[in-house]
């Protein structure tokens, strides 16, 4: 596959419109609980069977994978598309601007393409492979910052459902740890939002312990086309089975794994 990646930039681009207008111009509705604090809204399944939708027209070979209903199509191809139809439901629902729509084309377990919308925010952020990072029509970097007590990092949401408290034992020690060496801890509620704003170098890092190909794929790609680092938790290249979503600005990058080693080491021998 060559140029093929950013040729089916313009169908993501069509993808993120359409959710954007449904985000914004619906009520959440009624909730389906889906586990544990968990939820998703009327709005997230209209999205989600909306973008289905046009994909399927528009792209009848690639494969789906949606976070409300799951995979469909040819799951041996190569491609596939990840949707998240409202990345912070739980924000959508009180009101809460930070959410987004996100879109990735995953290629043989790498993300190729990305789209990633704000519908309350204004702003729709997209890369594809070898082409850039873009915020609208400005391309985008990560910052250059050198330091790590000058870094605002993003973390993820504290974990629920089965295996929560073992999870947040790791998660409250790596936010007490980042609390004692970083300037500010953010936790925003969307995987996305905090991936594009490394992208945009809005954060200097963010650490999501856990990967939802549909949360982080389009997050993955603009952020590496914006020159950021995006590894697994041990520092291996990110891709589709990885356990762990770190993305740091390049400079940063050595601090933040030697603090997440050192939040591990002590977390196991606790």
């Amino acid at each position: 596959m060559t140029d093929a990646p950013a040729s089916l930039l313009p169908v993501a681009l069509k993808a993120a419109e359409i959710a954007s207008d449904l985000v914004r111009t619906r009520v959440p509705g009624l909730l389906t609980a889906k586990g544990d604090r968990d939820m998703a809204s009327e709005v997230d399944y209209a999205v989600e069977r909306a973008v289905r939708d046009y994909l399927k027209e528009r792209t009848p070979n690639i494969a789906i994978l949606g976070e409300e209903e799951g995979i469909t199509g040819d799951t041996n191809s190569d491609l596939l598309w990840a949707i998240d139809p409202v990345d912070g439901t739980a924000n959508f629902v009180r009101s809460i601007p930070l959410c987004s729509f996100s879109l990735g084309l995953i290629e043989r377990g790498r993300p190729v393409v990305g789209v990633i919308d704000l519908p309350f925010l204004g702003t729709r952020y997209h890369a594809a492979q070898h082409t850039g990072a873009y915020a609208g029509d400005l391309r985008i970097q990560a910052s250059m910052t050198t330091d790590l007590k000058d870094a605002i990092v993003a973390i993820g949401d504290y974990a629920v459902g089965d295996g929560a408290e073992a999870k947040n034992r790791i998660r409250i020690a790596l936010t007490e740890r980042l609390a004692a060496n970083v300037q500010r801890v953010r936790m925003l509620g969307s995987a996305a939002i905090d991936l594009a704003w490394v992208a945009e170098g809005k954060l200097d890092a963010s650490i999501t312990l856990s990967n939802k190909p549909w949360d982080t794929a389009a997050g993955v790609i603009i952020a590496r086309e914006a020159g950021a680092q995006v590894t697994d938790q041990d520092g291996t290249d990110h891709t589709f089975t990885s356990t762990a979503t770190i993305a740091t600005a390049p400079a940063v990058a050595a601090d933040i794994s030697v603090l997440l080693s050192a939040t591990a080491h002590h977390t196991s021998r606790s």
